[in-house]
């Protein structure tokens, strides 16, 4: 299939990537040059400007916007005018659900389809793959399946819960219609809630196992935590990671900002 990728940061570049790997043709177009000049090396479509990128898309065209929830509604405005019924418009950034609703309404008027993608995966996508939470039309959101299908991890990413049934559909590949506009973003926020307060359960952890006058060693102590814990996790991992590279912590800063997910969740 062809996408449009608008919104080549550390996510959207690398889900390009991906989609190429797999196959699909891709568009793209940033508001940094040599953004777009490092994918169109690399195989992508590039253009220099949102008419240029319209203009490369084949009906029905598939606009995938990856850049901040602020940055939304003015490419859409932009986008808008130069697009055509049947169009699709999909925000795979960090939305609050009750803009896709409106903006799926609004859309929805002038023959543009609108989808809500959550998407995670990071900077770790382009090889992991990315679990995407959608949400939209069905019919919609069946036309892409290939597109979703390319970027999630796919069944094998994770071997399954011992004692699990077997169940239809493509959640276990990585990838779910979550149900109408707004759906896809009120699970990944929830998600983003979860996560950030699996992080602040981990740092106070952390913080009293440091202050501990028994002379424990932190590192070693949730390294240990990584093999058979029921808090083992991939967000462990990449802490262990980052203890390794810093024991000290040094240079990293106590707090750590969020897009909002946290405390709308």
């Amino acid at each position: 299939m062809q996408l449009g990728m608008i919104g080549l940061g550390r996510m959207g570049g690398n889900m390009v990537r991906r989609l190429m790997r797999a196959g699909h043709e891709c568009v793209v177009f940033d508001v940094h040059p040599q953004a777009v000049e490092a994918l169109t090396g690399e195989g992508a479509s590039g253009t220099d400007s949102l008419r240029a990128f319209v203009g490369a898309l084949r009906q029905p065209r598939v606009v995938w916007l990856m850049v901040p929830a602020g940055l939304v509604d003015r490419e859409i405005a932009a986008l808008v005018p130069l697009l055509a019924s049947g169009d699709i418009v999909i925000d795979g950034g960090n939305s609050h659900y009750h803009d896709d609703i409106r903006r799926a309404m609004e859309l929805r008027a002038k023959g543009v389809h609108y989808l809500d993608v959550g998407t995670s995966g990071g900077v770790w996508g382009l090889d992991r793959g990315y679990c995407l939470m959608i949400g939209g039309d069905r019919a919609v959101v069946q036309h892409l399946d290939p597109i979703f299908a390319a970027l999630s991890p796919g069944a094998a990413a994770a071997p399954p819960t011992p004692g699990r049934k077997t169940q239809a559909g493509t959640a276990e590949r990585g990838y779910l219609h979550c149900g109408p506009a707004g759906a896809g973003h009120f699970v990944k926020m929830v998600h983003n809630g979860i996560e950030y307060g699996m992080m602040q359960a981990y740092a106070e952890g952390f913080a009293i196992l440091d202050a501990s006058p028994l002379g424990i060693d932190v590192q070693a102590a949730v390294s240990s935590w990584q093999e058979g814990s029921v808090i083992r996790s991939w967000l462990l991992d990449l802490l262990v990671k980052a203890l390794e590279e810093t024991p000290d912590l040094h240079g990293i800063a106590p707090v750590a900002a969020d897009s909002g997910e946290g405390r709308w969740t």
